[in-house]
């Protein structure tokens, strides 16, 4: 009797883990949402300085990607070359803003390793990335014509999640 009150506990913790575990290894869980809401209704300034960018609507009145990125980024370093090849698959579309940064240290980034963006805004308190729903650099947006956000892509961009911004930034464009 006493090692089934010592056993009850010790079985419980491990179904608790097995489920944790199920839930964190989910194979249908993918690295980006899908959602519907607008794109914040701010302006940030230019890294240039030559005026103010937002993204509701976008520039152009198109589909386009938005990046948020900093200098202080291991992660945002390691996915600047796809963010290059998405920029030469869709030319004047892919849009950066630099978080929590300054615009040294984010003007050394693109030089160092080439700017992919068309346009960089500047989000020095952070704020704006919250407004877009940021949960922490880099992420990846698709702003549909109408402002509204199309795709959010959490984290680093990998080759698979690079396809997925394309085709939703090509299907925005259909809608």
């Amino acid at each position: 009797m006493k090692a089934l009150i010592y056993a009850a506990p010790l079985a419980a913790l491990a179904g608790l883990a097995v489920l944790a575990g199920v839930q964190l290894f989910d194979p249908e869980r993918s690295g980006f949402e899908r959602i519907e809401r607008m794109a914040p209704d701010r302006a940030f300034p230019k890294l240039d300085g030559a005026g103010e960018i937002s993204f509701a609507p976008p520039p152009g009145g198109e589909a386009v990607i938005v990046n948020l990125f900093a200098s202080w980024c291991a992660p945002c370093e390691a996915e600047h070359p796809i963010l290059t090849e998405m920029s030469e698959d869709a030319p004047g579309r892919v849009h950066g803003i630099l978080y929590k940064d300054t615009p040294e240290n984010g003007e050394d980034f693109l030089v160092r390793l080439g700017n992919p963006f068309a346009d960089i805004g500047m989000d020095p308190d952070g704020q704006g990335g919250l407004d877009f729903g940021l949960t922490g650099v880099p992420e990846t947006f698709v702003v549909g014509p109408d402002g509204s956000i199309r795709l959010h892509v959490r984290g680093q961009l990998t080759p698979d999640s690079a396809r997925d911004v394309l085709a939703a930034l090509n299907a925005s464009e259909a809608r």
